[in-house]
């Protein structure tokens, strides 16, 4: 077992006062290996603020005093990921992004339309046309992603599994927050690499919608793949 004391600076928000989902659930799953791990949000994880991080065979837990935020557990990711856009497609697709028209968290890290270049991932997914409910962008990670100047940190590429999924279910959500996520990362993307980020609805049931979501490459090579859980809370 061990345990570490961490910070979610207020850089990587998702809401304006706690910390993306996506982001915070790569933070449990690099301390489990970062790949094919499970994270449950249990409570909307604060900024700025000593936290528990605490992990064992098993998984690992993150804990505000004594009240837990999210837990993980490994898991092995199975998920179809249909076929990718082209970049040039993806790409495209940027401009039909519906949080450009309304935004429930503009600042959000990872698709907030406030964060500027350097700031946020700016992951804008907008429809494709080529998949049903598939929504699609463009990401490009940069130097300020990474821990030592050369390797992207996995934290950023959970994150950018996260938001896609919501846009490619927002029509049914509503205002919803991240309940779960799930990914397997196969090759973390370099730095300053052109990256296609798709998302895809899988299934609704009342207030829950489930979505997946991949990292390719412009050749089409599926880097990392994520299913998540959404819940609606508005």
């Amino acid at each position: 077992m061990g345990e570490q004391t961490i910070l979610i600076d207020r850089r990587f928000r998702g809401p304006p006062d706690s910390g993306n989902g996506g982001y915070v659930a790569g933070m449990l799953a690099r301390s489990l290996g970062g790949s094919n791990v499970e994270v449950t949000l249990r409570a909307p994880p604060p900024l700025d603020t000593p936290l528990r991080l605490v992990s064992h065979d098993d998984g690992a837990e993150l804990l505000s005093g004594d009240a837990l935020i999210a837990s993980a557990v490994r898991t092995i990711v199975e998920l179809v990921v249909p076929p990718p856009p082209s970049a040039s497609q993806a790409k495209d697709a940027e401009a039909r992004f519906n949080g450009f028209e309304q935004h429930s968290f503009p600042g959000c890290f990872v698709c907030g339309p406030e964060r500027g270049v350097g700031d946020g991932l700016r992951i804008f997914p907008g429809a494709t046309g080529l998949e049903e409910e598939q929504v699609a962008g463009i990401w490009a990670p940069d130097l300020s992603l990474t821990d030592d100047g050369r390797r992207l940190v996995v934290e950023h590429v959970w994150a950018a599994l996260d938001c896609p999924g919501y846009f490619a279910v927002r029509e049914q959500a509503g205002v919803a927050v991240l309940g779960r996520i799930a990914a397997s990362i196969d090759r973390m993307p370099e730095i300053g690499e052109a990256v296609i980020v798709s998302g895809w609805s899988v299934a609704s049931e009342g207030r829950k919608h489930r979505a997946g979501t991949a990292l390719h490459n412009c050749d089409g090579e599926t880097l990392a793949m994520a299913i998540a859980t959404w819940v609606t809370i508005g």
